[in-house]
């Protein structure tokens, strides 16, 4: 839950946050994330047949159906295609999906345009080179806790959970706690 400790932090489950930090979370209307290295732990797993696997964290899937069920959109960009990544993504209420991206920044310049908002009421979600031009042009740039390092150097804020072990979770609990929205674990399929 939250506790203020002083008027400048606020206590969450993952530790103290600035207030205005904590205020940025409150700020955010798009949910933007790559994929591989944050929703999964980015390992690729090929088969002898040629299929690729992929492994997904169900406290992640609960953070961020949490997100979509509260009516807040969210979106993946991410380099690589996979159908995995497609069903996923659907079920967890995601909107916004696009795959085998080239430019980044294009994309999400079209989103954006698209749902009529601004780079102040975005938070973007990455874990190493390709992500760091939206980690710095969003408003809330997040980093995973096992992101490159020049990655957690341009986030304002770095998770406690690792890609692919809760990040995600994490970054969906304080986008909802920050608004006093975090529900209860009643009626949500993973």
């Amino acid at each position: 839950m939250i506790h203020n400790r002083t008027a400048k932090t606020i206590n969450t489950w993952y530790g103290d946050i600035s207030t205005t930090l904590f205020e940025q979370f409150a700020q955010v209307e798009l949910l933007i994330l790559d994929v591989d290295g944050v929703f999964s732990d980015g390992r690729i797993y090929l088969g002898n047949q040629g299929e690729e696997l992929k492994a997904f964290h169900t406290r992640d899937g609960f953070g961020l159906k949490a997100w979509t069920d509260a009516g807040y959109p969210a979106a993946v960009i991410t380099g690589r295609e996979s159908s995995i990544v497609e069903r996923r993504m659907k079920h967890l209420g995601v909107t916004h999906i696009f795959q085998g991206v080239k430019n980044k920044v294009e994309r999400y310049e079209q989103l954006l345009e698209n749902l009529n908002l601004n780079d102040s009421q975005v938070a973007y979600v990455g874990d190493d080179v390709p992500d760091l031009q939206l980690i710095n042009r969003a408003k809330l740039g997040i980093a995973v806790h096992d992101a490159h390092p020049s990655v957690q150097l341009a986030a304002q804020y770095i998770t406690r959970c690792h890609g692919g072990f809760g990040a995600v979770r994490e970054i969906c609990d304080l986008l909802l706690l920050s608004r006093g929205e975090l529900p209860s674990a009643e009626g949500v399929s993973l």
